[in-house]
């Protein structure tokens, strides 16, 4: 049998997309309306949000860990956690967890290394941008993170947060979005991480100038892979 997925969720959009794909894309592997057994558990957005904003990273971890309570008594056998952000607690919720998780950033890593990447610029919120989540993930593997420029970076947080954290994705918005990818394929990225679970609401390799990766499907395939049992992720 599958093993059963729990969904650490933060926002709304990122988790139901992440949701949305593992159903799919189990359904188009194991065949008619089948996919493993899923459950989604998050608070209030604001209450991570409060933590965000007081850099309260104890804070942040005991929110994902009272997430991760309610899922492992729901019978889940592992977790995700589709928001890129949050995962600058990690350190503080692996050694308390009562589950093993797939940690995004290094799925992402993961995929880079296949895919020969050495140079990738990261898109996601401002507190992701400043974080070492990424450059940790990625470095481990001998790939660069390239942050975007300041402005750049507060462009895309309001993007995020005013817009696609909502829902809603503006064709002026995106096109700003596509300019801070060709501003770091300008820098020399080889890709981009779409290090923000709602971004792929946007982007995609139709509309952007460097490959992406998208962080919310990676995680989502990795989640797949882990319940059917194959070994293909970290």
């Amino acid at each position: 049998m599958p093993l059963h997925i729990g969904i650490v969720g933060c926002s709304a959009e990122g988790a139901a997309l992440c949701f949305r794909t593992i159903c799919a894309e189990g359904a188009a592997r194991l065949g008619g309306h089948a996919h493993p057994e899923v459950s989604l558990h998050t608070p209030s957005l604001a209450d991570y949000i409060r933590c965000l904003d007081a850099g309260d990273r104890q804070g942040v971890a005991d929110l994902m860990l009272a997430s991760a309570r309610k899922l492992a008594a729901a019978g889940a056998d592992f977790l995700v956690c589709p928001d890129n952000t949050i995962h600058q607690a990690w350190d503080l919720v692996a050694p308390r967890s009562p589950l093993p998780w797939l940690h995004i950033a290094q799925v992402v890593a993961q995929a880079a290394g296949q895919r020969g990447l050495r140079r990738v610029g990261v898109l996601g919120t401002a507190w992701l941008v400043r974080s070492e989540v990424y450059p940790q993930a990625l470095g481990a593997r001998g790939i660069e993170a390239v942050r975007p420029s300041d402005a750049d970076r507060a462009l895309v947080d309001r993007i995020i947060m005013d817009e696609l954290v909502p829902g809603t994705v503006r064709p002026a918005s995106t096109a700003q979005l596509v300019g801070v990818i060709a501003r770091l394929r300008a820098t020399g990225c080889d890709a981009v991480a779409l290090a923000c679970t709602e971004l792929p609401l946007a982007l995609h390799d139709g509309n952007a100038p460097l490959p992406l990766l998208d962080s919310t499907r990676l995680l989502a395939r990795a989640a797949l892979d882990r319940s059917l049992g194959a070994r293909t992720t970290p």
